[in-house]
Protein backbone atom coordinates (compact mmCIF):
# COMPACT_ATOMS: atom_id res chain seq x y z
CA UNK A 1 0.00 0.00 0.00
CA UNK A 2 0.90 3.48 -0.26
CA UNK A 3 1.20 5.04 3.00
CA UNK A 4 1.26 9.21 3.88
CA UNK A 5 3.49 9.63 7.24
CA UNK A 6 2.81 13.03 8.28
CA UNK A 7 5.66 13.85 10.83
CA UNK A 8 7.33 11.38 8.62
CA UNK A 9 11.08 12.86 8.87
CA UNK A 10 10.89 12.94 12.76
CA UNK A 11 12.41 10.12 15.49
CA UNK A 12 9.26 7.93 15.34
CA UNK A 13 8.40 8.74 11.80
CA UNK A 14 11.62 7.99 10.22
CA UNK A 15 12.11 4.56 11.94
CA UNK A 16 8.54 3.74 10.89
CA UNK A 17 9.60 4.95 7.50
CA UNK A 18 12.08 2.23 7.23
CA UNK A 19 9.94 -0.37 8.94
CA UNK A 20 7.17 0.42 6.21
CA UNK A 21 9.96 0.49 3.17
CA UNK A 22 11.69 -2.82 3.88
CA UNK A 23 7.68 -4.63 4.64
CA UNK A 24 7.43 -3.82 0.89
CA UNK A 25 5.29 -0.74 0.99
CA UNK A 26 5.24 2.69 -0.78
CA UNK A 27 5.52 5.85 1.87
CA UNK A 28 5.23 9.65 0.95
CA UNK A 29 7.24 11.59 3.70
CA UNK A 30 5.19 14.90 4.84
CA UNK A 31 7.03 16.99 7.37
CA UNK A 32 7.46 21.05 8.03
CA UNK A 33 10.97 20.11 9.73
CA UNK A 34 10.39 22.21 12.82
CA UNK A 35 11.69 19.48 14.95
CA UNK A 36 13.84 17.87 12.51
CA UNK A 37 16.16 17.65 9.39
CA UNK A 38 15.72 16.68 5.83
CA UNK A 39 18.85 14.35 6.34
CA UNK A 40 16.68 12.21 8.39
CA UNK A 41 14.90 11.36 5.05
CA UNK A 42 17.89 10.89 3.40
CA UNK A 43 19.44 8.05 5.29
CA UNK A 44 15.86 6.45 5.80
CA UNK A 45 16.36 6.28 1.60
CA UNK A 46 20.46 4.59 2.68
CA UNK A 47 19.22 2.13 5.17
CA UNK A 48 16.44 0.78 3.10
CA UNK A 49 17.87 1.66 -0.31
CA UNK A 50 14.28 2.40 -1.36
CA UNK A 51 13.12 5.91 -2.07
CA UNK A 52 10.74 8.20 -0.11
CA UNK A 53 9.96 11.25 -1.43
CA UNK A 54 9.78 13.86 1.10
CA UNK A 55 6.90 16.69 1.27
CA UNK A 56 8.39 19.89 3.30
CA UNK A 57 5.08 21.87 4.40
CA UNK A 58 2.66 21.82 7.39
CA UNK A 59 0.25 18.88 7.47
CA UNK A 60 -2.40 21.16 9.05
CA UNK A 61 -2.75 23.15 5.69
CA UNK A 62 -5.39 21.99 3.36
CA UNK A 63 -4.12 22.62 0.00
CA UNK A 64 -0.70 21.62 1.01
CA UNK A 65 -2.51 17.60 1.53
CA UNK A 66 -4.53 18.52 -1.63
CA UNK A 67 -1.37 18.63 -3.46
CA UNK A 68 0.37 16.21 -2.07
CA UNK A 69 -2.57 13.71 -2.90
CA UNK A 70 -2.64 15.51 -6.37
CA UNK A 71 1.24 14.90 -6.74
CA UNK A 72 1.70 11.30 -4.63
CA UNK A 73 -1.81 9.22 -4.75
CA UNK A 74 -3.65 7.46 -4.61
CA UNK A 75 -2.41 7.35 -1.18
CA UNK A 76 -4.34 4.46 0.65
CA UNK A 77 -3.82 5.16 4.47
CA UNK A 78 -2.60 7.82 6.63
CA UNK A 79 -0.03 7.47 10.08
CA UNK A 80 -0.48 10.61 11.56
CA UNK A 81 2.83 11.38 13.62
CA UNK A 82 3.02 15.02 13.18
CA UNK A 83 2.31 16.54 16.66
CA UNK A 84 3.88 19.16 19.31
CA UNK A 85 4.81 16.91 21.85
CA UNK A 86 6.81 18.72 24.77
CA UNK A 87 4.48 18.15 27.89
CA UNK A 88 6.11 20.88 30.00
CA UNK A 89 6.30 23.29 26.84
CA UNK A 90 2.51 22.62 26.53
CA UNK A 91 0.84 23.87 30.13
CA UNK A 92 2.91 27.42 28.51
CA UNK A 93 1.94 27.25 25.28
CA UNK A 94 -2.07 25.65 25.68
CA UNK A 95 -3.24 27.37 22.27
CA UNK A 96 -0.39 26.46 20.28
CA UNK A 97 -0.61 23.10 21.19
CA UNK A 98 -4.39 22.59 20.84
CA UNK A 99 -4.29 24.77 17.89
CA UNK A 100 -1.30 22.16 16.08
CA UNK A 101 -2.20 19.03 17.76
CA UNK A 102 -5.84 19.53 16.64
CA UNK A 103 -6.25 21.09 13.68
CA UNK A 104 -3.54 18.97 12.04
CA UNK A 105 -5.67 16.11 12.91
CA UNK A 106 -8.86 17.88 11.16
CA UNK A 107 -7.08 18.56 8.31
CA UNK A 108 -5.75 15.32 7.59
CA UNK A 109 -8.58 13.02 8.00
CA UNK A 110 -10.35 16.29 5.61
CA UNK A 111 -7.49 14.86 2.90
CA UNK A 112 -7.93 11.21 3.37
CA UNK A 113 -11.46 10.79 3.38
CA UNK A 114 -11.85 13.00 0.12
CA UNK A 115 -9.44 10.69 -1.55
CA UNK A 116 -10.81 7.50 0.09
CA UNK A 117 -8.02 6.85 2.46
CA UNK A 118 -8.53 3.17 3.76
CA UNK A 119 -7.25 3.40 7.22
CA UNK A 120 -5.80 6.03 9.45
CA UNK A 121 -3.30 5.41 12.11
CA UNK A 122 -2.49 7.73 14.52
CA UNK A 123 0.12 8.18 17.39
CA UNK A 124 -1.41 8.74 20.53
CA UNK A 125 0.44 8.22 24.21
CA UNK A 126 -0.35 6.52 27.37
CA UNK A 127 -0.90 10.01 29.63
CA UNK A 128 -4.02 9.55 28.64
CA UNK A 129 -4.82 6.96 31.58
CA UNK A 130 -5.66 9.06 34.04
CA UNK A 131 -5.99 6.76 37.21
CA UNK A 132 -2.21 5.49 38.56
CA UNK A 133 -4.28 2.52 40.22
CA UNK A 134 -4.86 0.76 37.27
CA UNK A 135 -1.89 -0.48 36.99
CA UNK A 136 -1.15 -1.89 33.97
CA UNK A 137 -2.86 0.16 32.20
CA UNK A 138 -5.05 -1.48 29.52
CA UNK A 139 -6.84 -0.43 26.59
CA UNK A 140 -10.07 -0.24 28.80
CA UNK A 141 -8.44 1.57 31.60
CA UNK A 142 -9.62 5.04 32.72
CA UNK A 143 -9.12 7.51 30.33
CA UNK A 144 -10.18 11.16 30.86
CA UNK A 145 -9.83 15.16 29.50
CA UNK A 146 -9.25 16.22 32.46
CA UNK A 147 -5.16 15.50 32.27
CA UNK A 148 -2.37 17.63 33.91
CA UNK A 149 -1.03 19.12 30.52
CA UNK A 150 -2.45 20.08 27.36
CA UNK A 151 -0.41 17.81 25.06
CA UNK A 152 -2.24 14.63 26.98
CA UNK A 153 -5.31 16.14 26.42
CA UNK A 154 -4.87 17.45 22.34
CA UNK A 155 -4.32 13.43 22.50
CA UNK A 156 -7.63 12.41 23.76
CA UNK A 157 -9.77 15.23 22.19
CA UNK A 158 -8.46 13.67 18.90
CA UNK A 159 -9.26 10.11 19.91
CA UNK A 160 -12.59 11.35 20.72
CA UNK A 161 -13.07 13.16 17.44
CA UNK A 162 -11.22 10.16 15.65
CA UNK A 163 -14.12 7.55 17.41
CA UNK A 164 -17.00 9.71 15.95
CA UNK A 165 -15.57 9.58 12.47
CA UNK A 166 -15.17 6.05 12.15
CA UNK A 167 -18.64 6.18 13.66
CA UNK A 168 -20.39 7.85 10.92
CA UNK A 169 -17.66 6.23 7.52
CA UNK A 170 -17.81 2.21 8.14
CA UNK A 171 -15.29 1.56 5.21
CA UNK A 172 -12.75 3.18 7.18
CA UNK A 173 -10.40 2.00 9.50
CA UNK A 174 -9.00 3.57 12.33
CA UNK A 175 -6.18 2.30 15.10
CA UNK A 176 -5.31 4.32 17.92
CA UNK A 177 -1.88 3.68 19.37
CA UNK A 178 -1.19 4.56 22.38
CA UNK A 179 2.53 4.96 22.90
CA UNK A 180 4.64 4.43 26.18
CA UNK A 181 7.96 5.97 26.31
CA UNK A 182 9.70 5.67 22.94
CA UNK A 183 14.36 4.80 22.91
CA UNK A 184 16.52 3.53 20.95
CA UNK A 185 17.54 4.50 17.42
CA UNK A 186 18.08 2.05 14.14
CA UNK A 187 20.84 -0.49 14.35
CA UNK A 188 22.54 1.73 11.54
CA UNK A 189 23.28 4.60 14.04
CA UNK A 190 22.16 6.68 11.14
CA UNK A 191 18.78 7.53 12.61
CA UNK A 192 17.73 8.99 16.06
CA UNK A 193 16.57 11.25 18.18
CA UNK A 194 17.63 14.81 17.91
CA UNK A 195 15.53 17.07 20.16
CA UNK A 196 16.33 20.40 19.98
CA UNK A 197 18.13 21.91 23.13
CA UNK A 198 18.37 20.06 26.30
CA UNK A 199 16.20 16.92 26.41
CA UNK A 200 13.08 16.56 28.13
CA UNK A 201 13.17 12.88 28.28
CA UNK A 202 15.59 10.42 30.02
CA UNK A 203 17.40 8.68 27.41
CA UNK A 204 18.02 11.54 25.66
CA UNK A 205 19.49 13.66 28.57
CA UNK A 206 21.81 10.64 29.72
CA UNK A 207 22.66 10.17 26.27
CA UNK A 208 23.83 14.08 26.01
CA UNK A 209 25.87 13.67 29.56
CA UNK A 210 27.67 10.65 27.77
CA UNK A 211 28.84 12.50 25.45
CA UNK A 212 29.59 15.10 27.16
CA UNK A 213 27.06 17.79 26.23
CA UNK A 214 25.84 17.97 29.36
CA UNK A 215 27.60 17.79 32.69
CA UNK A 216 25.44 15.07 35.13
CA UNK A 217 22.00 13.28 34.78
CA UNK A 218 19.50 14.25 37.42
CA UNK A 219 17.70 11.95 38.91
CA UNK A 220 14.17 13.60 39.56
CA UNK A 221 13.28 11.71 42.95
CA UNK A 222 14.45 8.80 44.76
CA UNK A 223 12.19 8.21 47.48
CA UNK A 224 8.99 6.79 45.64
CA UNK A 225 7.68 3.86 46.53
CA UNK A 226 9.01 1.33 44.06
CA UNK A 227 11.90 -1.11 44.41
CA UNK A 228 14.74 1.39 43.90
CA UNK A 229 12.92 4.52 45.12
CA UNK A 230 13.45 5.91 41.35
CA UNK A 231 10.31 6.33 38.65
CA UNK A 232 9.33 3.17 36.88
CA UNK A 233 8.42 3.32 33.03
CA UNK A 234 7.27 1.83 30.46
CA UNK A 235 10.46 1.97 27.71
CA UNK A 236 9.65 0.57 23.89
CA UNK A 237 12.07 0.46 21.47
CA UNK A 238 11.44 2.92 18.66
CA UNK A 239 12.05 0.03 16.16
CA UNK A 240 9.37 -2.17 17.95
CA UNK A 241 7.19 0.94 17.92
CA UNK A 242 7.91 1.28 14.43
CA UNK A 243 7.08 -2.23 13.32
CA UNK A 244 3.54 -2.30 15.60
CA UNK A 245 2.79 0.47 12.95
CA UNK A 246 3.30 -1.74 10.03
CA UNK A 247 1.18 -4.43 12.07
CA UNK A 248 -1.40 -2.53 12.47
CA UNK A 249 -2.10 -0.75 8.78
CA UNK A 250 -1.16 -4.61 7.39
CA UNK A 251 -4.06 -5.96 9.84
CA UNK A 252 -6.39 -3.53 9.46
CA UNK A 253 -10.00 -3.73 9.21
CA UNK A 254 -12.92 -1.52 9.23
CA UNK A 255 -13.94 0.32 12.95
CA UNK A 256 -12.28 1.94 15.34
CA UNK A 257 -9.72 0.20 17.62
CA UNK A 258 -7.26 0.89 20.31
CA UNK A 259 -3.76 -0.81 21.22
CA UNK A 260 -1.02 0.09 23.93
CA UNK A 261 2.56 0.25 22.37
CA UNK A 262 4.97 -0.75 25.46
CA UNK A 263 6.51 -3.68 26.64
CA UNK A 264 4.50 -4.53 29.59
CA UNK A 265 7.86 -4.41 31.86
CA UNK A 266 9.24 -1.39 33.81
CA UNK A 267 11.99 -0.17 34.20
CA UNK A 268 13.65 2.79 36.92
CA UNK A 269 15.39 5.54 36.63
CA UNK A 270 18.52 4.02 37.45
CA UNK A 271 18.27 0.62 35.92
CA UNK A 272 18.20 2.49 32.63
CA UNK A 273 21.09 4.89 33.71
CA UNK A 274 23.05 1.28 35.08
CA UNK A 275 22.23 -0.46 31.31
CA UNK A 276 23.53 2.90 29.58
CA UNK A 277 26.67 3.01 31.41
CA UNK A 278 26.89 -0.81 30.45
CA UNK A 279 26.82 0.48 27.01
CA UNK A 280 29.30 3.18 27.23
CA UNK A 281 31.45 1.56 28.90
CA UNK A 282 32.08 3.79 32.16
CA UNK A 283 29.94 5.45 34.87
CA UNK A 284 28.29 8.74 34.20
CA UNK A 285 27.38 11.03 37.00
CA UNK A 286 24.25 11.37 38.02
CA UNK A 287 23.14 14.10 41.67
CA UNK A 288 19.62 13.16 42.95
CA UNK A 289 17.41 16.19 43.25
CA UNK A 290 13.52 16.40 44.28
CA UNK A 291 10.25 14.88 42.78
CA UNK A 292 9.59 16.99 39.75
CA UNK A 293 6.26 18.47 39.69
CA UNK A 294 3.42 16.01 38.05
CA UNK A 295 5.59 13.28 37.89
CA UNK A 296 3.98 9.68 38.99
CA UNK A 297 5.79 6.62 40.99
CA UNK A 298 5.27 4.51 38.21
CA UNK A 299 3.70 3.85 34.32
CA UNK A 300 3.40 1.07 32.38
CA UNK A 301 1.03 -0.76 30.07
CA UNK A 302 -0.23 -4.24 29.47
CA UNK A 303 0.09 -5.27 25.74
CA UNK A 304 -1.11 -8.48 25.61
CA UNK A 305 -4.25 -6.86 23.22
CA UNK A 306 -1.60 -6.12 20.52
CA UNK A 307 0.04 -9.45 20.57
CA UNK A 308 -3.78 -10.79 20.88
CA UNK A 309 -5.09 -8.88 17.70
CA UNK A 310 -2.04 -8.24 15.79
CA UNK A 311 0.49 -10.93 16.63
CA UNK A 312 2.75 -7.81 17.32
CA UNK A 313 4.96 -7.69 21.03
CA UNK A 314 8.17 -5.87 21.75
CA UNK A 315 11.39 -8.15 21.18
CA UNK A 316 13.63 -5.82 22.16
CA UNK A 317 15.03 -4.50 25.45
CA UNK A 318 16.29 -2.27 27.42
CA UNK A 319 20.12 -2.89 26.57
CA UNK A 320 18.98 -3.19 23.55
CA UNK A 321 17.66 0.75 23.38
CA UNK A 322 20.63 1.95 25.75
CA UNK A 323 23.51 -0.26 23.05
CA UNK A 324 21.64 1.31 19.93
CA UNK A 325 20.61 4.99 21.53
CA UNK A 326 24.94 5.12 21.96
CA UNK A 327 25.34 4.21 19.11
CA UNK A 328 23.47 7.09 17.17
CA UNK A 329 25.13 9.43 19.79
CA UNK A 330 28.45 8.69 19.71
CA UNK A 331 28.24 9.07 15.66
CA UNK A 332 26.21 12.02 15.92
CA UNK A 333 27.40 14.05 18.95
CA UNK A 334 25.48 16.81 17.11
CA UNK A 335 22.59 14.72 15.75
CA UNK A 336 21.71 15.59 12.27
CA UNK A 337 23.83 18.79 12.14
CA UNK A 338 26.73 16.06 12.68
CA UNK A 339 28.80 16.69 8.74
Amino acid sequence: MRVLLAGGAGYIGAHTAVSLLDAGHDVVLLDDLSGTSATAAERVAEITGKSAPLVVGDASDDAVLEQVFTDHGPIDAIVHLAAFKAVGESTQKPLEYYSNNVDTTFALLRAGLSHGIRSFVFSSTGTVYSDPADLPFTEESTTSIDLSNPYSKSKRINEVVLADVARVNPELNVTVLRYFNPVGAHASGLIGEDPAGIPNNLMPFVARVAVGKLDRIGVFGADYDTPDGTGLRDYIHVVDLAEGHVTALEQAQPGFVVYNLGTGRPVSVLELIASFEKAVGRDLPAQILSRRAGDVAATYCDPSKAERDLGWRARLTIDDSCRDYWNWQSKNPDGYATV
